[in-house]
């Protein structure tokens, strides 16, 4: 069984990662870890509970060993790609995103922010250079959104394309 890692960090937009994770396909084995600032802003965006605590470093999902498949951080705020770009592994996030890193494991990071800043666009391509895929929610117009839901289906569909997981949630090019 296929095992996924979705985490969110304190940037808006953290309904667009609890819905990746509850559209990942129920054959997945999935993990869900959200930061204290990604609970705030959920908090303020929608009511929902998490699965792993952020400061359990000793997490299963934390070991290289348990075997996790890929990782998505969506959104991810600036501070949380900082650290995973300078090797800080501090908290569950980071300490995943790194076991991703070491692994050769897919990790994609979707920064929900603008306009980046050049310290950002150089933790970005730094960890680009690693082989970590850096997906923003960026809307792909072709697909002919008319909704909030619409939008978000596309964002999130693209993010399952990259991990290899079939869907229909948005109108692909023709």
């Amino acid at each position: 069984m296929k095992k996924i890692v979705i985490a969110t960090s304190g940037a808006s937009g953290v309904n667009l990662g609890i819905k990746a994770y509850e559209l990942l396909p129920k054959e997945i084995e999935k993990h869900f870890i959200s930061s204290t600032n990604a609970k705030v802003v959920a908090q303020k965006e929608m009511q929902k509970e998490f699965i792993h605590d952020n400061a359990d470093i000793s997490a299963s999902i934390a070991s290289g060993s348990f075997g996790v498949d890929a990782m998505l951080i969506a959104p991810c705020s600036m501070n949380t790609l900082a650290k995973i770009a300078c090797g800080i592994a501090d908290n569950l996030i980071t300490r995943s995103a790194s076991v991703m890193i070491k692994e050769q494991k897919k990790l994609i990071i979707a920064p929900r922010e603008m306009p980046f800043s050049a310290i950002a666009l150089e933790n970005m391509h730094k960890l680009a250079s690693l082989g970590v895929i850096i997906a923003p929610p960026i809307m792909g117009y072709y697909s002919e959104q008319q909704t909030l839901d619409d939008m978000e289906n596309f964002v999130v569909g693209k993010w399952f394309d990259l991990l290899g997981i079939e869907n229909n949630l948005y109108k692909r090019w023709e």
